[in-house]
């Protein structure tokens, strides 16, 4: 079976690796360098982190000790900001500014390197008369050298239309909660993406299976297809179960997946699967797609659903 990377290409032409390891949740949070090591040596080409994981120093070191060159691992990072101290119970995290180039900046110092793509985590990290001004920032340091590609997160409509407007850039990506459940809700955004070409990423893309009280009505469906194509690929390198196809699901959307695990034989079967061949056929893909829509069940909440219209759907839970 091909060792090929699976990527996407971004506006640009640049190619994403289409699964990408984040040491940002968990016990990959506790151990980001060994996690890390295990992921690369497993054959993940994507690290994903950011400046309030307080991981970047450990990926760049993850990189270093990698024996990879950096040209062979893709990294994500992103601009966090900080809780305001007048106001430690305030809403989101704030960046002046005037304070938005040396972050950066620092993020660049503890990665020890560009990362290949730098994202605004969420559209609270600035004030939001600052938020326009933050994206021309990232477009000057482009222009400049100082970064490659970058994008944004957790941007409901409102919010990349308003960096939108007038951008000499627009977002590489938007990295938001992605999975079938949260599709109605996310209609708007994706169909702005899909105009102005920006790809979709997705965090906490297992959702479905592991935050979901009961797996809802999704979960028979991928459970038959796994049976489909457990029976119909005999000879794959790993047992295809739910996590497996809904993965899988996520590559056949054109979707970025960024998934966080600590473990070593977790992280070892989700290389695996990033580099199994397209197994689900397009009416598979529908099915999911189509009952995904039917409920609404979204796990992070603070920032994608305020001033952010909700579908009128169950939660799937009954």
């Amino acid at each position: 079976m091909s060792r090929t990377v699976q990527t996407f290409n971004l506006a640009s032409g640049v190619k994403i690796p289409w699964l990408a390891w984040g040491n940002g949740s968990g016990e990959a949070r506790k151990v980001p360098v060994e996690a890390g090591l295990i992921a690369l040596k497993a054959g993940i080409r994507h690290i994903d982190t950011a400046q309030n994981y307080l991981n970047e120093g450990a990926a760049g070191e993850t990189v270093a000790k990698s024996g990879l060159s950096k040209d062979e691992v893709f990294v994500t990072s992103k601009l966090s900001g900080r809780k305001a101290d007048s106001d430690p119970t305030a809403e989101g995290y704030t960046v002046p500014a005037d304070e938005v180039r040396p972050a950066i900046q620092e993020s660049i110092k503890k990665l020890g390197f560009i990362p290949d793509l730098f994202l605004i985590h969420n559209p609270h990290v600035v004030a939001r008369a600052d938020l326009k001004k933050t994206w021309q920032t990232l477009e000057q340091m482009k222009d400049a050298g100082e970064l490659k590609e970058i994008g944004v997160s957790n941007f409901r409509p409102q919010d990349l239309e308003l960096i939108l407007d007038g951008a000499k850039y627009k977002p590489a990506v938007n990295q938001v909660e992605y999975h079938p459940y949260t599709l109605a809700h996310l209609e708007p955004v994706l169909a702005i993406q899909a105009k102005h070409g920006i790809i979709t990423e997705s965090y906490g893309p297992l959702t479905p299976l592991l935050r979901h009280p009961t797996g809802g009505p999704l979960k028979p469906v991928l459970t038959k297809i796994a049976k489909r194509v457990s029976e119909s690929n005999p000879g794959l390198p790993i047992a295809v179960d739910e996590f497996v196809v809904l993965l899988l699901w996520t590559r056949a959307m054109g979707v970025v997946a960024v998934t966080a695990s600590g473990n070593e034989e977790r992280i070892k079967l989700l290389a695996e699967i990033s580099y199994l061949p397209d197994i689900l056929t397009k009416a598979e893909v529908e099915e999911i797609t189509s009952v995904g829509k039917t409920v609404h069940f979204r796990h992070y909440r603070e920032h994608m659903q305020k001033d952010f219209a909700l579908p009128d759907l169950p939660d799937g839970t009954a």
